[in-house]
């Protein structure tokens, strides 16, 4: 069934919020918290560690590596875990909360003066929401809730659900932007939707497991994004359910 293209979610961190210094500093903290407690690993150990989270899919990348490394001891996982959550309000500072991606400002208003519907499809705290409003990108959306504030966690496929039911279309009708395999592309190939992934940070060499696994389409700059998006938009989908057999 052709469907045509009337609506864009997006993940926040990734597509518009680079992370590139809180990636930076949580890695720094992780390895010196390691380091205090008494386990010299090297950076290049946890290179080897990080790419094996990354590569294996892990939900929660940062408490996937913290467990990897401490190796089963549970009191070292939990004294690394809170020190890293203990420092969250200075890697904020650092960043300025929100590191926006150069130019994506300009996109967002481009698709939203074309009658585009855009959405919110991310696992963010609620404060996300106040941060975009600051930096006054927020208002382009018409759907604007995270994970904070309906309780669901991608890959969960219902936290989409709830983005294309926020919009009032059906799956088959969206684009979905995200960085990750795991968390974007996967749910959203499930449901039959269009996708893009913005290759960018951590999970930027993670690879799809299979054929059905793999984004529409890759983009590495905004641009890029936005001609990907006017791509789809220009032809109409023939939309089926991708965990069927191909």
């Amino acid at each position: 069934m052709a469907q045509q293209i009337r609506a864009v979610l997006f993940d926040v961190g990734g597509p518009l919020d680079t992370e590139t210094i809180m990636d930076r500093m949580i890695d720094e903290q992780i390895i010196e918290s390691f380091r205090k407690h008494g386990v010299a690993i090297t950076d290049e150990e946890y290179s080897a560690v990080n790419t094996w989270a990354v590569d294996v899919f892990a939900p929660k990348t940062y408490h996937s590596i913290i467990w990897r490394i401490a190796k089963g001891d549970h009191a070292l996982f939990d004294r690394v875990e809170s020190e890293l959550m203990e420092t969250v309000p200075i890697r904020n500072e650092a960043r300025d909360h929100f590191e926006l991606r150069d130019g994506i400002r300009e996109l967002l208003a481009e698709l939203s003066n074309e009658r585009l519907l855009l959405g919110l499809a991310a696992n963010q705290p609620t404060v996300a929401l106040e941060n975009m409003e600051r930096l006054g990108i927020l208002k382009y959306f018409e759907y604007q809730e995270v994970s904070g504030s309906i309780n669901l966690r991608k890959p969960d496929p219902r936290l989409l659900l709830h983005s294309c039911a926020g919009l009032g279309i059906e799956p088959g009708e969206a684009i979905m932007v995200g960085d990750r395999i795991d968390n974007d592309i996967v749910p959203a190939r499930m449901l039959g939707m269009a996708t893009i992934r913005f290759i960018s940070g951590r999970h930027a060499r993670q690879q799809p497991r299979s054929r059905s696994e793999a984004p529409h389409a890759d983009v590495h700059t905004v641009d890029e994004l936005g001609s990907a998006i006017h791509e789809f938009i220009a032809r109409p989908r023939n939309v089926s359910v991708d965990n069927m057999p191909e």
